[in-house]
């Protein structure tokens, strides 16, 4: 029988994958001493693998399929296909960003005044390509951790960090002042893989189960009854990601309504829905939207 491969990224992004996969349908399991975990799927293993080394196993074939960042793809220069943007984070849906930070009280205003200094970071190749490509001088070095300490220190003049709110980054008396690039997760297989008849509809099943989980993310369904007299108001405040079901209950003077809506809304939204004249709201959650 064949199977697929599957790469799940270790570290900040691997509770998140993990709870994705299981709304898309997969449970994975594993305890935290084990780098391979299970998954209730007969025609996949999985691998824990760090998130800057999967698109390296992805092109050899040790993975065939994985979850990484564009950036680690464009550090690693990997040959893979890029089989859907997955945008998510550890705490949100906003994407990362890759940043030239220095400290507060640092007289560098802009990417120029990097001339001639030192930059430590863990995105040595993209940051050593970036800098050349717009014909600035730097000594970039590799950063094994604890990046932001080392401009705290005054070790280097300048960190290249990733972050998503810059939070972190202005509690440690730091500033940005030029950012490199945008990155968000990636679900890339490896092309030998893709060329498979077995392993690319296998990948496919896996693409559109995982984007009907994220398409869900921060959605609920309602369900609620309207009379005939109420249901044009009731509809014009119905935010929808199509336009809302209506049918027809037994009783020709009242309708019965479904719709996908921010969960976020819910609050505001059903006072004023109930006021309108709706009755028996129903507020249910989403695993996916297909």
């Amino acid at each position: 029988m064949k199977v697929l491969k599957l790469g799940i990224p270790k570290g900040s992004l691997e509770e998140n994958t993990v709870d994705i996969f299981k709304k898309a349908g997969w449970r994975i399991t594993y305890d935290s001493r084990s780098y391979f975990p299970d998954i209730d799927d007969p025609e996949m293993t999985c691998s824990l693998v760090r998130a800057q080394e999967i698109s390296r196993y992805i092109e050899d074939g040790t993975l065939d399929l994985g979850l990484t960042g564009i950036d680690w793809i464009m550090e690693n220069e990997s040959d893979i296909v890029v089989v859907q943007d997955l945008i998510y984070s550890k705490v949100s849906l906003r994407q990362a960003r890759w940043v030239l930070v220095v400290r507060d009280d640092s007289p560098y205003q802009k990417i120029e005044d990097m001339e001639g200094k030192k930059i430590s970071t863990e995105l040595v190749n993209f940051t050593k390509k970036y800098f050349a490509d717009k014909k600035i001088n730097v000594q970039v070095e590799f950063s094994w951790g604890a990046t932001e300490a080392k401009v705290v220190e005054g070790l280097v003049d300048a960190v290249v960090e990733v972050t998503e709110t810059g939070s972190t980054i202005k509690a440690n008396k730091l500033r940005i002042i030029h950012e490199l690039m945008k990155t968000n997760t990636q679900l890339i297989a490896n092309r030998a893989a893709w060329n498979d008849p077995w392993k690319r509809k296998k990948i496919e099943q896996i693409k559109t189960m995982l984007v009907g989980s994220l398409q869900a993310m921060g959605k609920v369904g309602l369900k609620m009854n309207v009379s005939k007299k109420n249901l044009e108001k009731v509809m014009s405040l119905i935010p929808s990601l199509k336009a809302p079901t209506v049918s027809t209950l037994s009783s020709t003077d009242w309708f019965a309504i479904e719709s996908i809506v921010d969960a976020k809304g819910t609050r505001e939204l059903i006072p004023r829905l109930l006021e309108e004249g709706a009755q028996g709201i129903i507020e249910y959650p989403l695993n996916k939207v297909v």
